[in-house]
């Protein structure tokens, strides 16, 4: 391992800690809050995730660990399970899969080789766009969270079934990009950093952009690992202090998913999914149908609330 790998794992690591104090201080000083719309009565043991918030996280992050991605799926768990709510599902998955990725990330940097100008630049595009696109979806309304979530499921949908029928490019043996390619993929990646904040996951559109490009399928695990990793918890930490999550939720995402990447990881390492993935699919434009369906009629809000 070279110095700027070791780098950037320290980077990694000390942003995970960040993470984890700043989620707690900030939920912390929300039950000491007067305020009956921003206090969480009960402290942390309220929120306490049950059996299913902890299966959810174990079986989203266990495939997403083998390549198939965990926020449309989590999505369209969320959504036939009816909770969350829609518009707390995209904080739900950056603050609840963000420490999951992080583990997944610090495996696959150590594990499989990439230029490492490549990963760093990528990473920090997707980062930034991230950033930028959390304060946007943060405010924005329940509908049009729902319209962009139902969109973004579709999308989805569709990059599943491209998996599933071969049109994916098969890639090159690259390690790297340069020049005019390497510019071209940080915009790109920085795009979908931010679209990462609306619930699109990136794993799916990275890999097959990677191979588009001419680099080897298995340099896209460290990059969009790597990119969701650093840019999760900065987008998680925005939505915690927004409130704009479901702690119980994203609390099983994390108990459950955990210990499922290191199994995934280290033991089983590979399954033959493709008859998952064609599940996955199905579920997934279901879900997004209820989505688009909800935000046409005004449905799914909580009590009290307007569309």
């Amino acid at each position: 391992m070279n110095i700027g790998t070791s780098l950037l794992l320290c980077a990694l690591g000390a942003l995970t800690l960040w993470y984890i104090a700043r989620w707690y201080f900030l939920e912390r000083a929300r039950t000491r809050e007067p305020s009956a719309a921003t206090a969480r009565p009960g402290g942390w043991a309220a929120s306490r995730p049950g059996w299913a918030d902890m299966l959810i996280g174990f079986g989203t992050n266990f495939f997403d660990t083998l390549g198939i991605g965990s926020f449309a799926p989590t999505t369209a768990i969320f959504k036939l399970r009816r909770n969350p709510p829609d518009e707390q599902i995209p904080g739900t998955l950056n603050a609840g899969h963000a420490l999951p990725t992080a583990t997944q990330a610090l495996i696959f940097i150590t594990a499989v080789q990439v230029d490492l100008t490549t990963l760093v630049s990528l990473i920090a595009a997707a980062v930034l766009g991230a950033w930028l696109g959390v304060g946007i979806v943060a405010r924005l309304p329940r509908r049009a969270i729902q319209v962009g979530m139902g969109v973004a499921l579709l999308i989805s949908a569709l990059l599943f079934l491209s998996r599933n029928l071969g049109w994916m490019p098969g890639g090159g043996a690259a390690l790297g990009l340069y020049g005019g390619q390497l510019i071209f993929a940080i915009a790109v990646n920085f795009i979908l950093g931010a679209l990462m904040m609306l619930g699109v996951g990136l794993y799916a559109p990275c890999l097959i952009f990677v191979s588009l490009m001419g680099m080897n399928p298995l340099t896209a695990f460290p990059i969009m690992m790597g990119a969701c990793a650093f840019l999760m918890p900065i987008g998680g930490a925005r939505f915690i202090r927004t409130h704009r999550y479901n702690l119980k939720a994203a609390l099983g995402l994390v108990v459950g998913g955990i210990p499922a990447v290191l199994v995934a990881a280290f033991i089983v390492k590979s399954l033959p999914v493709d008859w998952l993935r064609w599940l996955v699919t199905l579920v997934v434009l279901y879900a997004a149908v209820l989505m688009l369906h909800s935000a046409r009629t005004g449905s799914g809000q909580e009590p009290g609330t307007t569309p």
